[in-house]
């Protein structure tokens, strides 16, 4: 009776019997909705990090789009312009943070800050430079504070630079650079505080205002008071291929302040003047050397940039840094040509300066 009870009842120790095709025990199903929920609003690699996504886009944006970057408020424009290589080590970080996320829609949008940067500056990174050059021209800014202008005139007379420009050469450490450099170079000539020594003779040599004394009461003072902060000069070089022009400027300084944001105002004025006065220059073939307080890929050295090309930019080894010595973040001291050819360009030693001395090879 044991047995047939059981099997009729269907009940015994071996618990939930099969119920048949097509029917499944409530506890199953639950299980599967809530998978099935769980799937599709897991988020997929297109879906994750689309805020990494946004900002690789907007970085993009920014490099492609610098140009368009309004002035209007603190020189911001310039600023972002002037640390634009920089812009690049942002796309490690963001790719890093893609990887991390797992997430396809942050690396596609990473292609466009890559393939911006490559455009802007992949040329840099191979080196253009070839041996040769009629002429070495090199420049450097001594440092007013300097505490050692003697040696560092030694190291400049040594590198073997033809015509040599300095900047920032204050009356005390005048006479020492003089004195350092008249074996190498028989004829130089100091306007202001620039100067030029060079091998070959110099001719036509004259001040050149760029400004930096503006205003009402700047024509009211004595041309004597006026000469003495003087920051450019322009002159003639006898090369044995003809007259070459060269041009020396220290602009004015850029600074980053609170209130006033990127403030270039002096040195904006300086890069005008000095961008009329070369293209009014009668001869060919023009060099200018100096410290202009600013890189080339700011809008603000466009009366320069649209006339002269940068010797580094067209035939250097890498962005050739010059600014602050010890770790140098930032092109300030250009070398830029025309009417001439740059073969070599390159960042020499430093010295007792807060610059790096810069020099190229160029021919005709």
């Amino acid at each position: 009776m044991t047995q047939v009870d059981t099997a009729e009842t269907g009940q015994g120790g071996a618990g939930p019997q099969d119920t048949g095709p097509g029917i499944r025990h409530p506890g199953t199903r639950r299980a599967a909705v809530r998978r099935a929920i769980r799937t599709v609003s897991r988020p997929g690699p297109w879906k994750r990090g689309l805020v990494l996504a946004a900002l690789a886009l907007l970085l993009g944006l920014v490099m492609l789009l610098h140009a368009k970057i309004p002035n209007r408020i603190g020189n911001l424009g310039s600023l972002v312009e002037t640390v634009l290589p920089w812009f690049g080590l942002f796309i490690p970080l963001l790719l890093a943070g893609a990887l991390w996320r797992r997430s396809a829609s942050a690396v596609v949008a990473l292609l466009l800050p890559v393939l911006a940067w490559l455009n802007l500056f992949g040329g840099l990174l191979s080196n253009k430079s070839h041996p040769g050059g009629d002429l070495i021209v090199a420049s450097h800014n001594v440092g007013a504070d300097n505490p050692d202008p003697a040696g560092t005139a030694r190291d400049l007379a040594a590198s073997g630079a033809d015509v040599l420009a300095l900047e920032e050469i204050t009356p005390q450490a005048k006479p020492q650079y003089e004195k350092e450099l008249a074996k190498a170079y028989p004829y130089h000539t100091v306007q202001g505080t620039v100067g030029l020594w060079s091998k070959l003779p110099l001719s036509d040599t004259r001040a050149v205002d760029i400004e930096m004394d503006y205003g009402p009461l700047a024509d009211t003072k004595p041309v004597d008071i006026k000469m003495a902060y003087n920051r450019s000069l322009r002159t003639t070089v006898a090369t044995d291929q003809g007259p070459l022009a060269v041009y020396v400027a220290h602009l004015g300084s850029a600074r980053v302040t609170p209130r006033t944001g990127f403030w270039t105002d002096s040195r904006d004025r300086g890069a005008q003047a000095l961008g009329k006065a070369i293209a009014a220059e009668q001869n060919k073939r023009v060099v200018l050397l100096g410290d202009l307080n600013g890189t080339m890929d700011d809008r603000a050295f466009a009366g320069i940039t649209s006339q002269m090309q940068s010797a580094q930019d067209a035939a250097g080894n890498g962005f050739g840094f010059s600014w602050p010595a010890k770790f140098p973040v930032v092109r300030i001291d250009q070398i830029l040509v025309r009417g001439v050819e740059p073969d070599n360009s390159w960042v020499l030693p430093t010295t007792g300066s807060d610059h790096r001395p810069v020099a190229a090879g160029i021919t005709w």
